[in-house]
């Protein structure tokens, strides 16, 4: 197990994967950990969609480009009757708490030495039709997962962060 920065350093989108299956025990151990994310009031809205069959992962072709023709997806979504709202604005927290998720499940599969990107781009409603997602279910993000290809190697600009001082203010935005 690596420490949390050299995990966070070295993990990568991946977009090639390799055509071995992901064995059960991996994906049991990627559910555990997305089980233990934080969510808002701890209401754990969080809702896996797990895509294992071909039948289930040759759906996914139709809903989003980035299938990338991975053995395994995972579809994080929230169920919004469970999910917290904020009371000053009634903010639906569903979509922080599925994005938590996710990071617990990208990390996790970065561990084990598998690979996986994060899917944005994809169309809910095809997803909700294709899996048959009930109206109070959000589809938020996808995970292709398996182990990547060979020949698989991080974008050219993966490496590129913004200095510090770009991105952080300390006590006001003054």
């Amino acid at each position: 197990m690596k420490d949390f920065k050299a995990l966070a350093t070295e993990r990568y989108s991946v977009r090639k994967f390799d055509t071995k299956p992901v064995e059960q025990k991996k994906v049991d151990a990627i559910l555990a950990v997305a089980r233990l994310a934080p969510t808002a009031h701890n209401y754990q809205p969080q809702r896996l969609l797990v895509l294992n069959t071909a039948d289930s992962l040759n759906k996914l072709k139709d809903c989003t480009n980035g299938h990338f023709n991975a053995p395994l997806a995972i579809i994080v979504c929230y169920d919004n009757q469970v999910s917290w709202k904020r009371e000053y604005d009634d903010a639906d927290l569903g979509t922080v708490d599925a994005s938590i998720v996710g990071s617990h499940i990208m990390f996790q599969v970065a561990d084990m030495g598998l690979g996986t990107t994060w899917i944005a781009h994809f169309d809910p409603a095809k997803v909700r039709t294709a899996y048959n997602l009930p109206d109070t279910i959000i589809p938020v993000a996808i995970f292709p997962i398996g182990y990547p290809h060979p020949d698989c190697v991080p974008t050219p600009g993966h490496t590129k962060r913004f200095e510090l001082t770009s991105l952080v203010k300390y006590n006001s935005f003054d």
